[in-house]
């Protein structure tokens, strides 16, 4: 059914809907699909597993760049328009990822691809805020069960690349898909209202250049000490990390004092805003890196191919989706908290198992697939919780928030992406060294369930 007010022009809600669905899917697919062919990377662009891990941190890091670019423009030009320019944005970039015959143009290339598709999250979350009225929480919600689909086909289409074509095809299958997302975004989505298209405050390119280089400096620091011939002392470590720490301390000094950062403080890490970004980043962010580097796990412990290792995450998918669902329509009586607790604890179950060596007699493949399953019954549970706690602490801010989620998801995903590749560049048995770091990291989450009491408890809609 439209939903319209006097000020607010008409919508079909589904086709709009599904319309913004195709392109969250198509960027979450492309979080994942990559993983899946590092091994065909690795032989196709004659590289290092540091740099072709790289093809997945640096779209990541286009994220976390753009994301609070695009939820501004997104409040100050229209989500329309930001939402359309994203998509061919990302669409052309994605064909170029397929002609690159370079790593280091793959890596610049992947944070261009990102960089488009940083304008989905912000500006679709806009669309549904703006225009689905009392439906918004539970619309806002699905999105969480759009990532896990995402998640669950794009390792099975990169293992089908892999095995049947070329990693190329894991770029080039998002050239249609995007043409056919921009004819139904001119179609289903209405033209932005004129006062979206104000002139504000300029953008806060100081504040973006400290942020891009702590994180770029911070991944270029772990990526040398992966390296076996480097020490952990030399120039080469020690002279990116310090520029990391110096740049991360100006940035928060700038935005404390500018009059219009980028990023207000108070929704960084002010009261209730702070434990729900951290939270998800631990839930939600580190734990996406964890999933997306499971192909890579059992290829180098188990020995699965490609084609194989990338079906694993399939029960990991339908469990995000369903749980995912079935929160979406508890939520509202459950509230908040109750949800992370159940989530967080199973999240840090399923790494566990993950961790271990396979138990009940069952074969590695079926192992790792319960296993996922479980991790996926943890996500599930989590994301409508911890995407709605943010959001109905400032509606009016929806997209400026949503972007804030995703980059404290991305920068989670960078976190453990960049970890994991720099042990398993040094480590003489990578498949048991992966292992070791599910083991850690379950109980990191452990150790951050407390923080779920600081969030902010609702029922109902908001």
């Amino acid at each position: 059914m439209p939903s319209a007010s006097p000020a607010t022009p008409a919508i079909r809600q589904v086709p709009a809907f599904i319309t913004i669905s195709l392109a969250l899917l198509m960027m979450s697919v492309d979080s994942t699909i990559v993983a899946t062919v590092l091994h065909a990377l690795l032989r196709g662009l004659d590289t290092s597993i540091n740099w072709a891990g790289w093809t997945i941190t640096a779209y990541s890091f286009g994220f976390v760049l753009m994301l609070p670019i695009s939820g501004m423009l997104s409040e100050r030009m229209g989500r329309r328009r930001v939402f359309m320019a994203s998509v061919v944005l990302f669409t052309l970039a994605s064909l170029l990822c397929g002609l690159t015959d370079n790593i280091y143009l793959l890596i610049l290339l992947r944070a261009l691809q990102a960089a488009g598709g940083a304008g989905f999250t912000p500006s679709a979350t806009g669309i549904v805020v703006d225009y689905f009225g009392s439906s918004r929480d539970r619309a806002v919600s699905l999105f969480g069960s759009i990532f896990p689909v995402g998640a669950m086909i794009g390792p099975i289409f990169g293992g089908l690349f892999v095995t049947y074509w070329s990693w190329r095809g894991v770029f080039f299958v998002n050239v249609p898909i995007g043409l056919l997302i921009l004819w139904m975004a001119w179609r289903y989505i209405p033209a932005d209202p004129v006062r979206e298209r104000q002139a504000g405050p300029r953008l806060d390119y100081p504040g973006l250049g400290y942020l891009g280089v702590c994180l770029l400096a911070g991944m270029l620091a772990t990526s040398f000490l992966g390296e076996r011939d480097v020490a952990a002392g030399s120039a080469q470590v020690l002279v990116p990390g310090l520029l990391a720490v110096l740049a991360a301390c100006l940035f928060f000094r700038h935005i404390r004092r500018v009059k219009h950062p980028f990023i207000k403080p108070h929704l960084i890490y002010g009261e209730s805003f702070g434990v729900v970004n951290l939270i998800n980043m631990v839930f939600g962010g580190i734990t996406i890196g964890a999933i997306a580097l499971v192909p890579l796990y059992a290829g180098n412990r188990y020995g699965i191919d490609a084609l194989g290792s990338g079906t694993l995450l399939v029960a990991q998918g339908i469990a995000a989706i369903l749980f995912s669902l079935t929160c979406t329509l508890a939520i509202r009586r459950t509230g908040y908290r109750l949800p992370l607790y159940i989530g967080g604890t199973i999240i840090a179950l399923g790494m566990v198992l993950l961790a271990l060596p396979p138990a009940f007699g069952l074969p590695p493949f079926l192992w790792l697939t319960a296993t996922a399953f479980l991790v996926g019954v943890g996500t599930g549970t989590v994301n409508p919780a911890s995407r709605n706690a943010g959001l109905q602490l400032a509606p009016n801010h929806a997209a400026t928030l949503a972007a804030l989620r995703t980059l404290a998801m991305q920068i989670g995903t960078i976190t453990f992406i960049s970890i994991v590749t720099m042990v398993l560049s040094v480590s003489h048995d990578p498949g048991r060294s992966q292992a070791w770091v599910y083991g850690i990291w379950a109980l990191v989450v452990l150790a951050a369930l407390p923080l779920v009491a600081h969030v902010p408890e609702h029922k109902g809609a908001w």
